[in-house]
């Protein structure tokens, strides 16, 4: 069971809060199936004293507690901020050091748009990679000099502090956290009910400040890379094993403790980003893209490109070529 909540203040933009929230629930919903109907995640809405919470949109909001009851967290969300953030800045000073906590305890802390200035204000920015919005960006400089401000990037990951310009962009990222979460079958169900089009993946967004997964084993790291170098090869995890010193058993254990995930899982997501990649930007077919991920049975890669999308890799071709349809195209 994970808790997520979102915090309320009067400037916040509804699609924000409203948004991440739904795309949680769903993934909660479609993982349940497997768990006799049992939630798996739980939503909550925190304003400062628990009150009603008016936004500007005009709509109000009944939280579920005040901002000091909140629970231990797997993620707290921080709305966009419509039009100036100060006055949100001044009204929530107070309750900064609340943010401060929820990060020391390993909370994941995700903002919206202008809403990472509470983090920054909070000084969890100091240092780190950042963004917000494209029209606050010289401001947001001005302001904290000492953020790594990202203009060219729609998702930053700094541990477990994330920051998204833009509500489209937090939909990808709880795509992902929805994926880390209750695996990929799940992330892509909701993907697709939410944005059948294809939405561009948290990987190709984010700015993360991290080697892959986040851990410092310098042989996964090289694993890692060889693997990614050799994608189009047949790839034995024996020899590569043996190529680190490391027996397989070794090597698949040392692997999944850094990574979460085994050698094997590892290259599959590497060989379906790429397969997607090819079939949104080539018109090779299925059998030569397969070939040109390391696979040369189509059926089977058919069969992998499925499980982990959802749909099939045509059915994939044609809802992306769906999205990057223009005038232009016509003939």
């Amino acid at each position: 069971m994970y808790t997520v909540a979102t915090l309320l203040y009067p400037h916040a933009l509804a699609t924000s809060v409203a948004l991440p929230m739904e795309i949680l629930q769903a993934a909660s919903q479609t993982a349940s199936v497997g768990s006799r109907g049992t939630p798996q995640v739980t939503t909550l809405l925190a304003g400062p004293d628990g009150g009603p919470m008016r936004l500007s949109s005009g709509l109000t909001l009944q939280p579920d507690l005040a901002y000091d009851a909140l629970p231990s967290l797997d993620l707290l969300l921080l709305p966009a901020i419509w039009r100036s953030p100060l006055p949100t800045i001044k009204l929530l000073r107070p309750w900064l050091p609340l943010l401060r906590d929820f990060a020391t305890a390993g909370t994941r802390l995700c903002s919206v748009g202008t809403g990472s200035c509470l983090l920054a204000e909070a000084g969890l920015l100091a240092g780190q990679p950042a963004t917000t919005h494209w029209n606050y960006f010289e401001r947001f400089a001005r302001r904290y000099p000492e953020v790594q401000l990202k203009t060219r990037h729609l998702i930053t990951q700094s541990g477990n502090i994330y920051c998204v310009g833009s509500v489209n962009s937090i939909a990808d990222l709880m795509v992902h956290i929805a994926e880390e979460w209750f695996g990929s079958r799940v992330a892509r169900a909701v993907e697709n009910q939410f944005s059948p089009e294809i939405r561009r993946s948290f990987r190709a967004a984010a700015y993360q400040d991290q080697t892959d997964s986040s851990h410092h084993d310098e042989l996964v790291i090289e694993a890692q890379q060889w693997l990614r170098d050799h994608l189009g090869a047949a790839v034995g995890m024996q020899t590569l094993a043996a190529s680190l010193g490391l027996s397989v058993r070794s090597f698949n254990r040392r692997f999944r403790q850094a990574t979460g995930t085994s050698p094997q899982a590892y290259l599959q997501r590497l060989r379906i980003n790429q397969a997607r990649e090819l079939l949104k930007h080539s018109n090779l077919n299925v059998s030569d893209i397969a070939w040109q991920v390391g696979l040369q049975d189509a059926s089977y890669f058919s069969q992998l490109f499925r499980r982990h999308s959802g749909v099939s890799p045509l059915r994939y071709r044609q809802a992306v070529r769906g999205k990057l349809f223009t005038a232009g195209n016509l003939e």
